[in-house]
């Protein structure tokens, strides 16, 4: 059994390094082909950004800590300067889609859902692999299902769709990355305890349903801040969750699963979750900037205070 396991966890590691290389080249690919584009303001700085970046997250696992330190250093130049602009890019006409809508029907979620249901079974017949490595294979099976859908869809095509998309979202990309880096960065520097001792002044000693609270609100305030969950758990639960809601036997599954989903919350309510609410206006070009928010904070303030009673009644 123990032989299997193993043999799982080193195919997940290697089916993982393949993924991340072909993420590498594919952002190496955005860059050289904004080298190349004469139309684009600023192809140089856009390409050194996004080959460069390309070339950590394919390859940054063999090269030295400084050095991708020092890679990160350079690529962020051209973004400090606003020298990361978008090239010409090839959209389909309006007709080519509705053709194409017309050809396949509700077929064209299928691709999509296949990303989500392959996520899932490794996540759960092989949690060994995990579901990362189920996303990346979901991808290639949405890739092949398409193939099959439209002869018209070659790598060509899904190369010109990828830049097409890393070029739109922008530097901004690098902003889970960055934040999820910032979360391990600040539970090293102790930000967790001096929360603890800061809400140890206001929870009195034993309520747990006020700790319950400050967690909850505290999680989704820190997740507007750093625009990640996942980075605000880590300090929030040492500063809050651990001292005054968990010590007191709540259930750690039940506390620790909703508290992430407060920080959802959060999530839907900040511009610092650019891959959520900054993607999708520029996308859509919608007129006002803070169009997603606007329409995300009323769900988002339900949200928290049915997770909160829902905390405190089965805690």
């Amino acid at each position: 059994m123990s032989f299997f396991i193993s043999t799982d966890v080193a195919l997940g590691k290697k089916l993982l390094e393949i993924i991340y290389i072909i993420m590498g080249l594919v952002t190496i690919n955005t860059g050289i082909k904004n080298a190349l584009d004469k139309t684009n303001p600023s192809r140089f700085g856009t390409a050194v950004f996004w080959c460069l970046l390309g070339v950590i997250l394919g390859f940054g696992r063999w090269i030295p800590a400084s050095w991708n330190g020092f890679l990160i250093l350079i690529m962020v130049i051209p973004a400090i300067f606003h020298k990361v602009k978008i090239g010409t890019q090839i959209v389909p006409a309006a007709e080519e889609v509705y053709v194409k809508y017309q050809k396949l029907g509700m077929k064209v979620f299928i691709p999509a859902l296949s990303i989500g249901v392959f996520a899932v079974l490794f996540a759960v017949l092989l949690p060994d692999l995990g579901a990362m490595v189920g996303i990346g294979a979901g991808i290639l099976v949405s890739i092949i299902l398409l193939m099959i859908f439209d002869k018209s869809n070659t790598p060509k095509v899904f190369l010109n769709d990828s830049e097409r998309l890393i070029s739109t979202v922008g530097p901004l990309s690098m902003l889970p990355m960055l934040l999820a880096s910032l979360g391990a960065i600040f539970t090293q520097a102790g930000v967790g305890d001096v929360i603890a001792a800061l809400v140890g002044k206001i929870i009195p000693e034993g309520n747990v349903n006020a700790g319950i609270i400050v967690f909850a609100i505290g999680m989704a305030l820190f997740t507007m801040i750093m625009g990640n969950a996942f980075a605000a758990i880590t300090v929030m639960t040492v500063g809050v969750g651990a001292p005054f809601v968990l010590s007191y036997g709540a259930n750690p599954a039940l506390i620790g699963m909703l508290a992430l989903t407060c920080g959802f919350c959060g999530t839907l309510c900040t511009p610092m979750a650019a891959n959520f609410n900054v993607v999708p206006v520029a996308m859509l070009d919608m007129k006002q900037r803070f169009g997603v928010i606007k329409n995300q904070i009323i769900p988002a303030a339900i949200l928290l205070v049915f997770q909160i009673v829902y905390m405190i009644i089965f805690k």
